[in-house]
């Protein structure tokens, strides 16, 4: 195995003690997205813990090459092995040094075949993941190419908005724009800097837009602010508040990391939705992330109509399902 040594991680202190390590693989790993950071991961993992932490670490000597952060939920119908983040994250993958792939995926496979569970599941895998390539030996397997539609806008630098916005959404654009102008100061600000006073007007105004029907639960929220002042620690959040006269009425929460940016969660006033503050609040986003050199703008997980007005185009997940008989 290429003088690789594979550790199963089962309990918190063991994957937090990885940090450092699991840093220094992500930043090196080509496939690599936030929702394979420790900095959303580890927070997760301490916020849910929904069944037996089995993350698989792969080493070369004092390097940490690989790691496939996972865990066990026994059902009644057998044990699953799913990945850490599932439900939050929209993009899951192993973590692979450069140059080791192959070698990475085969000690990783042959760790997860040492562990008892009847079905593993790796949803949502995007183009180019590393989990893509791996390979179980004797088990069956069930792959679906569609699994997830993740629409994406193609940026064009510093002349996104004239060249890849369609100019019908760059028109309702301005008009929202001249309506917010118009029933009070406008003012945009970036926020990461402060998590708390970010995340407390995220929550109310996601609870306000649906109703205290969205997703942002008890639990779900103590994650964020878990997860937000790490992510903004390593340059990676971009938190947008918009204000109408003296009120906040919009928030926008999202990534940015090798050249694409990540349009996560979002929230408004319905009380201002004639002056959509949520729609200039995107348009700040890809302005801002084109101008930080994003190629690509990614709306992430969903097919609502309002994704495709920006001129995003579906790109798709991949599901891999290996099933066997393992005891539960």
């Amino acid at each position: 195995m290429s003088g690789l040594c594979a550790d199963i991680i089962r309990d918190q202190a063991a994957f937090d003690d990885l940090e450092p390590h699991w840093w220094a693989l992500w930043f090196r790993s080509a496939s690599a997205t936030p929702f394979q950071s420790p900095a959303w991961l580890l927070p997760w993992w301490r916020t849910f813990s929904p069944g037996d932490l089995c993350a698989i670490a792969v080493w070369s000597g004092n390097d940490l090459v690989g790691l496939a952060p996972l865990y066990r939920e026994a059902r009644v119908s057998g044990s699953l092995l799913l990945p850490v983040g599932i439900s939050l994250s929209d993009y899951f993958d192993i973590l692979c040094a450069p140059n080791q792939e192959a070698a990475v995926s085969a000690a990783i496979a042959e760790a997860t075949l040492s562990l008892e569970w009847s079905q593993w599941i790796l949803p949502d895998l995007p183009a180019g993941a590393a989990s893509l390539h791996l390979g179980l030996p004797n088990v069956a397997e069930s792959r679906s190419p569609n699994h997830a539609a993740c629409p994406v806008l193609s940026l064009a630098g510093g002349e996104t908005f004239a060249r890849s916005i369609p100019s019908r959404r760059r028109r309702q654009l301005r008009r929202a724009e001249r309506a917010a102008q118009r029933r009070g100061r406008v003012a945009i600000e970036r926020c990461e800097a402060d998590p708390k006073t970010f995340m407390d007007q995220l929550v109310r105004l996601h609870s306000a837009r649906w109703a205290g029907q969205g997703v942002l639960t008890e639990t779900a929220q103590d994650f964020h602010r878990r997860a937000l002042p790490r992510l903004a620690a390593r340059g990676l959040a971009r938190c947008w508040l918009i204000e109408i006269g003296d009120t906040v009425v919009g928030a926008y929460y999202g990534f940015h990391h090798r050249g694409r940016a990540y349009a996560y969660l979002g929230g408004f006033d319905p009380a201002y939705a004639q002056e959509s503050p949520g729609a200039i609040l995107i348009g700040k986003a890809i302005a801002e992330a084109a101008r930080e050199g994003a190629r690509e703008f990614d709306f992430l997980r969903g097919r609502e109509n309002y994704k495709y007005g920006w001129g995003a185009e579906d790109r798709w997940t991949v599901q891999r399902v290996w099933t066997r008989n393992a005891s539960p």
